[in-house]
């Protein structure tokens, strides 16, 4: 078994690891297609030998070009660490800089058997979000931040350590970029060459930052979104009795079933996959688990006549479950489901992110990998059924909204029926759920704020629990009705949370809070850690889904108008800027949420270590990373973001933001034109 210290004095060499392969007690990453040309698998097998020196080559080229062409791409398993993957103390870390030591832990933590998808493929979530490109990477970007000193940063071109440049105490630990593509050739099947080719890399939104928490991460936002579809679209936040039925039970989705309850509804999350399904089910976050349709129509009757809140996972295709709730709806005239989503990796749709109903989970994954366009038409058509029978139950009184995964993009290219009438280029016949149930949050400056307690301690956690809590509840007294709404469901959620037991590797919690609240409780997370109240750092971080983090014309700029929604300055603004106000380190990516070249999206993560210079770029960086995307919400005219940047504006007399002024009689554009 290797040690932090083993794994952080570079690339084993003298002598060689042995070659383990692939462990078959973890699940694998499905079989990649990048289809290269013998020149091209050439250079690929060159490019992953330069990390070697040539007396290797001999021995390493074989088992690379074997990888290359079995799994396409090469993930160098030999150089895989024995270690038990996990976020250790941040004390046990041998480095000279505690900053850099954050970033280890961090790194380990996505890496985690108990947290990643594919941990051997380095694959956090989403089927394929990528911490690194190989195992070479990884030892040494390890190797790097053990030796690196508060004078220097590590640079990250897309999983590749380009190496240690020297820098100000000031300046970010480590800047990362993931998926730089010039936008010409960012395509799907480009993306696919170049990650084979080991020069480009999807590092989704928190796996290739190194900031996912773990499915907690997404609990939250979750259940918020639940509990205010229930409030829109039912007329109450009493969601007892409400069926919600949905797929995917994996690294972000694997939260939806845990949200449900903690929602108060009935959860029926569909997943074809057992793995992920009996890993949910061995945390404690899925209630039941059933394969038999019939089965789960009558446990469905039986909570809803009961209100009791439950969690039903479902081992099968969502299409046959969609369709088996809509025959029992033609049946009866019984509606049994209130509520409806979709949280299948539809932003790679063809390369295990979605599961067509006409083949078996094992089926599939033959087919895509023998024979891509077959299994693309498949998984087309399975898309237009899955369509059908939303549609039928949606004009029958279900309420549906798409969870920003691409499933109605997706459905769209397949030819669907999901476009609008009269509808703009980011809108469908159903809404994202940032349009129409959580944009304005956004508005309001409300996103995912998060914390790491690097002790490892759950004591820890309970004391900045219970922090950011009484911060909440101090300010909630001030605020206006609408945001009051937003910390009273905050504040019940983090009172809560640790009942929910809801920590999968690292000690870290998540709360949605607005600039005034984050700033608010990371000083008090700061100063409780220089009082001793907390015994270690503290990293603070947020998901790159948040207010200024992404420009995603169908996800988090699903609501902006102005025709700015396919822009992307919001997104590259927010990491430049965060790198300079304090940043420990920052990440911009192309990819993420709905998938490589739809969206450019960025984060940080912030080390408090108790001292004042901690605290003057919490309070610096987290201002600005508010600030910047409720600026562009009211440049687009959102009235909420306006009314916010305003407050925000008095409040801080240096903040100055360029406002707009509406149009207020459309007769003048009538004439203008007509003239």
């Amino acid at each position: 078994m290797s040690s932090l210290k083993e794994i952080c004095g570079g690339l084993p060499l003298d002598p060689l690891p042995s070659n383990r392969g692939r462990d078959p007690n973890v699940p694998h990453a499905p079989i990649r297609t990048p289809k290269l040309t013998a020149e091209e698998e050439r250079l690929a097998l060159k490019n992953a030998l330069r990390y070697f020196s040539p007396s290797h080559h001999s021995t390493l080229a074989p088992e690379f070009a074997q990888e290359l062409r079995q799994y396409g791409h090469i993930y160098m398993y030999r150089f895989c660490p024995t270690i038990r993957m996990r976020a250790y103390p941040i004390d046990q870390y041998p480095c000279r800089s505690r900053q850099a030591a954050s970033i280890m832990l961090m790194i380990m933590n996505n890496l985690d058997p108990a947290v990643a998808q594919f941990p051997q493929e380095l694959v956090t979530y989403g089927g394929n979000g990528q911490v690194f490109s190989n195992w070479a990477q990884f030892r040494l970007v390890m190797h790097y931040l053990s030796e690196m000193t508060d004078e220097q940063t590590l640079v990250m071109y897309s999983g590749h350590p380009m190496g240690l440049f020297p820098s100000l105490p000031s300046s970010p630990r480590a800047i990362i970029t993931n998926g730089m593509v010039i936008p010409n050739y960012s395509s799907k099947e480009q993306y696919e060459k170049m990650f084979a080719l080991g020069v480009s890399m999807y590092g989704q939104m928190t796996a290739g930052s190194y900031c996912y928490i773990g499915p907690q991460g997404i609990v939250h936002g979750t259940m918020l979104t639940v509990l205010n579809a229930g409030r829109r679209y039912l007329g109450s936040g009493d969601l007892s009795g409400c069926v919600f039925v949905t797929s995917g039970l994996g690294g972000m989705s694997g939260a939806q079933a845990k949200a449900a309850v903690i929602a108060g509804c009935v959860g029926v999350v569909a997943e074809v996959d057992e793995a992920p399904l009996r890993k949910r089910h061995e945390q404690g976050w899925l209630m039941e688990v059933t394969s038999n349709t019939e089965h789960c129509i009558k446990r469905i009757r039986e909570a809803k006549s009961s209100k009791t809140a439950l969690s039903l996972g479902y081992h099968g295709n969502i299409v046959d479950l969609w369709e088996r709730l809509l025959l029992e709806y033609e049946r009866t005239g019984e509606l049994l489901v209130d509520l409806g989503s979709d949280q299948t990796s539809l932003h790679n749709p063809y390369n295990g992110g979605y599961y067509p109903v006409q083949l078996s989970f094992r089926q599939a994954n033959q087919l895509m990998a023998t024979d891509p366009k077959r299994f693309r038409t498949t998984v087309q058509e399975s898309l237009c059924r899955h369509i059908r029978a939303i549609n039928k139950l949606s004009d029958a009184g279900m309420f549906f909204w798409d969870y920003g995964n691409a499933f109605l993009l997706e459905a769209q290219r397949a030819g669907a029926d999901v476009g609008k009438v009269g509808g703009g280029p980011t809108e469908f016949r159903y809404p994202s759920y940032v349009q129409d149930i959580m944009g304005d949050i956004f508005s309001l400056g409300f996103g995912p704020f998060r914390w790491v307690c690097t002790s490892g301690d759950p004591q820890d956690l309970a004391v900045t629990d219970n922090i950011a809590a009484t911060v909440l509840e101090e300010m909630s007294a001030n605020v206006t009705d609408r945001v009051r709404q937003q910390y009273d469901d905050n504040i019940h959620w983090i009172r809560e949370a640790g009942k929910h037991k809801m920590v999968v590797g690292s000690q870290a919690r998540i709360l949605y809070s607005d600039q005034k609240g984050r700033v608010s409780i990371a000083l008090a997370i700061n100063q409780a850690i220089a009082d001793g109240r907390v015994s270690a750092p503290v990293v603070i971080s947020r998901d790159h889904h948040d207010v200024s983090g992404t420009d995603s014309p169908f996800r988090e700029t699903s609501n902006v108008y102005d025709g700015s929604a396919f822009c992307a300055d919001m997104a590259v603004q927010n990491f430049v800027g965060d790198a300079f106000r304090g940043a420990t380190w920052v990440a911009l990516h192309n990819g993420g949420g709905v998938g490589w070249g739809e969206v450019m999206n960025g984060g940080f993560g912030l080390l408090l270590d108790g001292s004042d210079e901690a605290g003057k770029r919490a309070r610096l960086m987290l201002n600005w990373d508010v600030s910047n995307g409720v600026a562009r919400r009211c440049w687009s005219g959102n009235s909420n973001a306006y009314e916010t940047i305003q407050r925000t504006m008095e409040d801080n007399r240096q903040l100055r933001v360029t406002m707009p002024f509406p149009v207020q009689d459309e007769h003048i554009l009538d004439r203008a034109l007509q003239g």
